[in-house]
């Protein structure tokens, strides 16, 4: 095994790891993804199956995967009628793709539980009623912080500590001692 080999075998078996314990790739994606990154030409499903030694079924369904989480992209090749696929390189486009579509579709489904939550907490009364509607406000806090976090992401921005402020009260800022 060359070196070069014995490189892209760490490299695939790491990142295959990785995306295991993702929640969002599967070890067979992650490996996948590791092997075309690392090819300066796409590659051909039967190749690819060939080098994780899996089965072009195998590869072909979690090709498809990668291609919905625009992680990999189906390029054509002059000559060859076979599908071949490339990693994609611009990893700022990607996060922000799994940001939206993974991370934040959860934390608004967490904001819209809250919401519903508290009209239906809106009939009590006393002490209990109390302690739900401020755990539930710091809850709603938090989250939405998170929600700014991810469009700030998402819209290729900085985190606006101003536009945060409206969301989530900032503690004043202590003098430094010196």
């Amino acid at each position: 095994m060359s070196e070069l080999d014995r490189a892209t075998g760490i490299f695939v078996d790491g990142l295959g790891t990785a995306a295991a314990t993702s929640g969002i790739l599967s070890q067979l994606q992650g490996r996948i993804f590791a092997l075309l990154y690392l090819r300066a030409e796409p590659l051909a499903l039967e190749d690819i199956a060939s080098a994780l030694s899996q089965s072009k079924s195998n590869v072909s369904v979690n090709i498809r995967g990668l291609v919905e989480w625009h992680l990999v992209r189906r390029v054509p090749t002059a000559g060859s009628r076979k599908d071949h696929y490339e990693a994609a390189t611009s990893f700022w486009r990607v996060m922000q793709e799994i940001m939206e579509r993974r991370f934040r579709w959860t934390v608004r489904q967490v904001l819209a539980t809250i919401a519903d939550t508290e009209a239906a907490a809106a009939e009590r009364r006393g002490e209990a009623a109390t302690f739900v509607a401020a755990r539930l406000a710091a809850l709603q806090a938090f989250f939405r912080a998170v929600d700014v976090g991810f469009g700030a992401f998402a819209a290729g921005k900085p985190l606006d500590p101003a536009g945060l402020a409206n969301v989530v009260p900032l503690p004043a800022a202590r003098p430094r001692r010196r």
